[in-house]
Parts: C-alpha cells; sequence; structure tokens
C-alpha cells in the first residue's frame, strides 16, 4: 500500500530530537503536527523544528484528521491514557518505553488495538538494529554453545534534581528509565519469559531506585543479571556465557554506524563487525509503518511488550518485599 504516514508528537520532550530526523528519514513518513499544553511553547517548537501545525493540548492533535499515528514521549505513568485516548480517538501509536507499568495494561492496550484495528508498538530502537539481529543469529548457530548466563546494563549520571525520571508518581527510577533495556535483551536472548526473579535496589529521598539490579531465572537453567542505574557513569553492555565461550557486545543500545561483536572461545577470540544504521531510529519507523500499512507483524509486538511489563513489575515487587517472586 502506498500512502505517506503523517506522524503527529504528543509533546516536545528531548527525545524527539533524536525521532524526528528518523521519522523524516524513513520511507513513506512525514512529521505533520506537535502539541504542547503550553502554546507559545509548541508554536516555537514548530517553527525550530519546521512541523506545520502546532497544538494546544494533547486533545487538539489527537483529533486532527491529517494525523495517522501519535508519537508519545510522555512520562512513564501516562503512557497507558495517553495511548487509550489516542487509540479511541483513531490512531496508530508508537510509545516511548515502558509502554506500562504493569502487564495487566497492556492487555488494555491490545484489546483495544484489536477493537480499533490499530497499531500500537513500544519504542524499543535497539531491538530493530542489526546489531542485536546478529547476536541473535550467532547464538542460534551454536557461536558460544548453549547459553548459561546472561549479564546486561545500561548506567549514567542523572544530576538533575527536577527530572521526571526521579519522580515517583511518574514513574520514575532507573529499572522502568534503562533498565527495561537489559531485561528485554536478557528476555530476547534467553529466548523465554522469566519463571522467577529477585530485585535489589537503591532508593532516593523522592522514592525511586538510582540503582537497579535484577536476576532473572530462565527456563533450561539460564540465570540473567539486569543492571540500571543513574549514579554510575555512561556504560551499556550486553555479555552472554554459553557452554563453550562468551559473546560480547559494548554497545547494544545506542550502535554505532559500525559496531563489533566480541567472541571468546578458549584462547580464540573472533571479532565481527556490523553495520548498521548511518541514523538511528529510522529502521524503528519503518518497521511501524509496515505494521500499520502494510499488516506486517510488528518487530517489537504487544505480546513481547508484555512479558517485559510483568518481569519489570515483578523486580519492583521484590524489591520492595525483599524476597523473590514468582512469574
Amino acid at each position: 500500500m502506498s500512502h505517506t504516514f503523517r506522524w503527529g508528537l504528543l509533546g516536545t520532550a528531548h527525545i524527539n530530537r533524536r525521532l524526528i530526523p528518523g521519522m523524516r528519514a524513513a520511507r513513506r513518513s512525514t512529521v505533520a503536527a506537535v502539541a504542547s499544553r503550553d502554546p507559545v511553547r509548541g508554536e516555537l517548537y514548530a517553527r525550530e523544528w519546521n512541523i506545520p501545525v502546532a497544538h494546544t493540548g494533547y486533545d487538539a492533535l489527537l483529533h486532527d484528521q491529517t494525523v495517522d499515528a501519535v508519537y508519545i514521549p510522555l512520562p512513564n505513568s501516562m503512557h497507558i491514557e495517553w495511548t487509550l485516548r489516542a487509540l479511541d480517538a483513531g490512531k496508530h501509536v508508537l510509545c516511548e518505553k515502558p509502554l506500562a507499568l504493569v502487564p495487566e495494561d497492556v492487555d488494555r492496550v491490545a484489546a483495544v488495538a484489536r477493537a480499533r484495528e490499530r497499531v500500537v508498538a513500544e519504542a524499543f530502537m535497539f531491538r530493530h538494529e542489526p546489531l542485536m539481529a546478529r547476536v541473535v543469529e550467532l547464538l542460534a548457530d551454536d557461536a558460544i554453545g548453549p547459553v548459561r548466563s546472561i549479564s546486561a546494563g545500561f548506567t549514567y549520571p542523572q544530576s538533575r534534581s527536577n527530572d521526571v525520571r526521579l519522580d515517583r508518581s511518574l514513574g520514575g527510577g532507573s529499572l522502568w528509565d534503562v533498565g527495561c533495556y537489559a531485561v528485554s535483551a536478557a528476555r530476547l536472548v534467553a529466548g523465554d519469559e522469566p519463571t522467577e526473579v529477585v530485585g535489589l535496589s537503591h532508593i532516593t529521598a523522592s522514592g525511586v531506585d538510582d540503582a537497579f539490579t535484577g536476576l532473572l531465572r530462565f527456563p533450561r537453567g539460564v540465570i540473567a543479571a539486569a543492571h540500571s542505574g543513574f549514579r554510575a557513569a555512561y556504560r551499556t553492555w550486553l555479555e552472554v556465557a554459553g557452554a563453550d565461550g562468551v559473546l560480547r557486545v559494548a554497545n547494544p543500545f545506542k550502535p554505532a554506524p559500525c559496531d563489533t561483536i566480541e567472541i571468546q572461545r578458549g584462547d580464540q577470540t573472533r571479532r565481527i563487525e556490523v553495520t548498521g544504521s548511518a541514523l538511528l531510529f529510522v529502521r524503528q519507523i519503518d518497521d511501524f509503518i509496515a505494521a500499520a500499512l502494510d499488516g506486517r507483524p510488528a518487530t517489537v509486538s504487544l505480546g513481547d511488550s508484555r512479558g517485559n511489563a510483568a518481569a519489570l513489575a515483578a523486580l519492583h515487587r521484590s524489591a520492595q518485599s525483599g524476597r523473590a517472586v514468582q512469574l
């Protein structure tokens, strides 16, 4: 089906600066409108980014008939409300991670999306890049033997005291913000859902975690450690230990145009170069449009998003209770 997909941005969040170029570079895609609760801010933003229409208030954008899909970069606690509102207005929805804070909310979204015949996807850009696809391919080809353990993490220093990521009422905390990447990668590599989790966290005065480590037990004896934090220097990593070797990726969640996968077996190390995207987010946008216009299955399905939400919610419960949580 040939059609120019028209995007509306629900807010002027900083992440938009990464998405807008990707939306414009993607095939069959254009940015049609932006919404802000502050009319002056919205007009200035539209002028800065050369966006044709600036709406005052999010509801106004949802009722704009020139918009096909909405991108939601709002605080975590607002994702479900505005995803459901957008679906009710007849829009497709690309929502920033985490889509939901509890798995039952993903079920609600899935039911409405089916009823409205619209596509909803969680914006995990790294899942669309060749680097992660090559990791999965190498593991399937027995590059390190059967997987035994996984370690993945994402940390960076968060020093802005008024940042929404530090607000408990808005779904703040490092696990929701960046730990979701590590959990998603662990589930992808394990090829299954965890059956038991244990979470340990360091809680700030505002009530959110600024450091989190989760252990996830998967079927077939696979154990994963997922790390996140706002207290340590910037770092992302993925390491998979198999019966016969170890696979390492130094930059799994923000791939460069060319990245390296390292495979160590005994005293032999092999480095595999992977060509990625010159401009990130384009593959994610193309994948979403193909799902919405052509009916192709989305790379990150709502079933996948439900699994991630279930694991993250269980890790939170474990950290709060001090006990392992069964899934």
